[in-house]
């Protein structure tokens, strides 16, 4: 019997989306735009985050030694930068290999006249977190026998900041467009129940339950959510894979990587089918909420 019923429950849900097909489309789209906008937000955020994680293995921060010190002296330095929190690896780089390092990228005639004395020891130093390279900056140039600190600061802020801005935009358009979606299910689904309030009014007369009346409308968002949130993942997937190789086609593809989408697969297909899930389920739930209270 209760077999019976729960299969009765589930063909009604099925027949109120074909019933309102159109509205039970428009659901699906808008979930699908909501989720896929959320998506990219979210797929941009991280490939922020992965870019400003290949500027930290590849900044450098520079660090000059005293012109007086010997290369044994400046060596000697290396366990005390090393230990600047912060600094993930310091290289040694003295005078003569640093003249080199320089003159390489000049021909011939510019190198006559210059030898290695103009040039200083130094520490080529690598950071953990390029948003404390002000802090590491100003701790490395307090050890003894630094005297001067090179850091890109303006780029590593410059990307932080970005970093920081997409991350604030993610977070409000992924809690407005979750609102809009429960809305825009609501509505839908209220469609529903102002069509069958009187079939709804009679069950309740006859004694049947809050919740044998409910279940319907609860498949027919739960429904509709699934099918929103599976369809705007194949979107999502075929949108970055095509944007993902546009990009690596251009010069721009040349210096920087993008976080292939199958790393990200499963956690999205499960965050999309759960926002689909609880947009739909939340939204019959309250939509046939007023209906209830005959």
């Amino acid at each position: 019997m209760r077999l019976s019923r729960g299969g009765y429950l589930i063909r009604e849900g099925f027949r109120s989306i074909k019933t309102h097909s159109f509205m039970s489309f428009a659901s699906v789209t808008i979930i699908m735009a909501c989720l896929i906008i959320m998506g990219s937000v979210f797929l941009l955020s991280m490939n922020i985050d992965h870019l400003i994680g290949d500027l930290e293995d590849q900044n450098e921060v520079v660090a000059l030694i005293d012109e007086s010190y010997s290369a044994e002296q400046a060596q000697a330095l290396h366990d005390t930068v090393a230990s600047v929190p912060n600094v993930s690896d310091a290289e040694f780089v003295d005078r003569a290999v640093a003249m080199d390092n320089f003159m390489n990228n000049f021909d011939s005639d510019f190198r006559d006249g210059i030898d290695e004395t103009v040039f200083r020891h130094r520490y080529v130093i690598h950071l953990d977190d390029i948003s404390l390279m002000s802090q590491t900056e100003a701790q490395l140039q307090n050890i003894e026998g630094i005297v001067k600190v090179k850091a890109h600061l303006e780029y590593a802020n410059a990307f932080i900041t970005i970093r920081n801005i997409v991350s604030v935009v993610s977070l409000v358009l992924t809690v407005i467009l979750v609102f809009v979606s429960v809305f825009i299910m609501s509505n839908t689904i209220k469609l529903a129940t102002f069509g069958r309030r009187e079939e709804i009014g009679i069950m309740k007369m006859v004694g049947a339950t809050n919740s044998f009346i409910r279940l319907p409308f609860v498949i027919e968002g739960l429904v509709l959510g699934v099918l929103g949130g599976g369809l705007a993942f194949l979107a999502e997937w075929g949108l970055y894979t095509l944007l993902a190789s546009r990009l690596m086609g251009t010069l721009a593809g040349s210096f920087i990587s993008v976080i292939p989408f199958t790393r990200v697969a499963i956690p999205m297909l499960i965050a999309y089918l759960g926002i689909g899930v609880f947009v739909g389920v939340f939204g019959g739930v309250n939509a046939i909420r007023n209906y209830l209270k005959v």
